[in-house]
């Protein structure tokens, strides 16, 4: 969760301040494991179980943890499909345009891949991928008589949107090949869910099931800790290679999964060198990254890996600290004092009171603030620029903030 940007210019017309606005809002209703789903497209990916079990031998839950780090597909083709269902606020569809506002960049291209991928937060998609190791991937998101493709070639970076004919052309980092593990492959990307296995989860096998035609081992991880919103993840894993093939969690709160990712169709064959190569359409519009430091962790991050905070996104904030332990985790930081604007306060207008009517007020020992929710990331950003953030419960957010009073 970003922290609260304020607005320096204040005469810059309303066009100019209602865009604004809506990146400003957008950064508070907008969980951080945005950047999670879209990186997840590749590997953590699962889909509609096959009917019947498959009759596999037993293995212990560390076998299969041992059996997915030694894992090493890097070679796959297939059809991945998606859903998120995050609890977003119905807005008669202006949720949309505001995700697309906050990530937009200055020049506002469509083939922008920090504007086309945060679709994947909400509802469901179909993506066609592909990947020929660490420096070779695509991922093309299919839409109604239209298509966005993102490519990763060596040091280029491609974003292609087919419905409005723009290109944008980004390059990573010139060591960005050398990663040990990057989370195109399945097994970089299992690595950071399993992550948070530790004294604070509980993992069991939890049978088998057919997942893209293919036999495999569900891996169950669950919280033993209260007051976090996360109920369950389940991975399903390739019998054979170690290949994580889906990847569900469930919310605390129970109902529908607050992410469900998967293969449909899957090949490990390796994929045509051809698939990887672009050529800009006749009379596209091209939008060049200007600074190869800023492609990399900005446009690169559904492929490689992406170790850096972006400190650009508000006034005054540093490197999260990190408070509690396990699932109950909570990032805090410092905004510089910029909390959020209420509707009767000096500045505050329409801005202020939209943003107010998106959260709830709270009071504590630390003062007063406001808690923006979606099932499964909280954030309490309290009146004086304190902004405390994690999968946890509104009351922990709280108490969080008093003991730091």
């Amino acid at each position: 969760m970003a922290p609260y940007e304020t607005d320096d210019s204040t005469d810059t017309g309303e066009r100019d301040e209602l865009r604004a606005g809506r990146r400003r809002a957008a950064r508070y209703i907008v969980p951080v494991t945005v950047v999670g789903v879209a990186a997840a497209t590749i590997g953590l990916v699962p889909a509609l179980a096959d009917s019947g079990d498959p009759n596999l031998p037993k293995v212990t839950a560390q076998q299969l943890i041992d059996k997915i780090a030694k894992s090493d597909v890097q070679q796959l083709s297939g059809t991945v499909k998606i859903s998120t269902d995050l609890g977003l606020p119905d807005l008669g569809g202006l949720e949309s345009s505001v995700l697309s506002g906050a990530t937009k960049s200055g020049d506002g291209s469509s083939a922008d891949p920090t504007t086309k991928l945060t679709e994947l937060a909400t509802g469901t998609h179909t993506l066609r991928v592909a990947a020929d190791g660490p420096d070779k991937q695509k991922v093309s998101l299919l839409e109604n008589a239209a298509e966005y493709s993102l490519i990763h070639n060596g040091k280029d970076v491609w974003g292609y949107d087919s419905q409005t004919n723009e290109v944008f052309h980004g390059t990573t980092a010139a060591d960005a090949s050398k990663s040990d593990e990057t989370r195109a492959t399945p097994k970089g990307l299992t690595d950071e869910a399993l992550k948070s296995v530790d004294d604070t989860t509980s993992v069991t096998v939890d049978g088998t099931e057919h997942v893209a035609g293919r036999d495999a081992y569900k891996l169950l991880i669950k919280p033993k800790q209260s007051g976090t919103t996360v109920g369950a993840i389940s991975i399903a894993v390739d019998a054979k290679t170690g290949l994580p093939l889906k990847f569900t969690l469930t919310p605390a709160s129970g109902g529908a999964a607050v992410v469900d990712v998967g293969f449909t169709q899957l090949s490990l064959s390796k994929p045509a060198a051809s698939t990887f190569d672009f050529k800009t359409p006749k009379g596209a519009k091209v939008t060049t990254e200007d600074s190869p430091s800023k492609a990399t962790p900005d446009h690169s991050a559904p492929f490689g890996k992406n170790d850096k905070t972006d400190k650009g996104l508000g006034k005054g904030a540093d490197d999260p600290t990190v408070i509690g332990k396990g699932w109950n985790s909570i990032a805090t930081f410092d905004t510089g004092g910029q909390g959020v604007p209420s509707g009767s306060s000096s500045g505050g207008g329409d801005l202020g009171g939209f943003l107010s009517s998106l959260g709830d007020q709270v009071k504590g020992s630390f003062g007063s603030g406001t808690v923006y929710s979606t099932r499964l990331i909280n954030a309490l950003v309290t009146d004086d620029g304190k902004v405390y953030v994690g999968a946890v419960t509104k009351s922990a957010l709280v108490k969080a903030a008093d003991a730091a009073k």
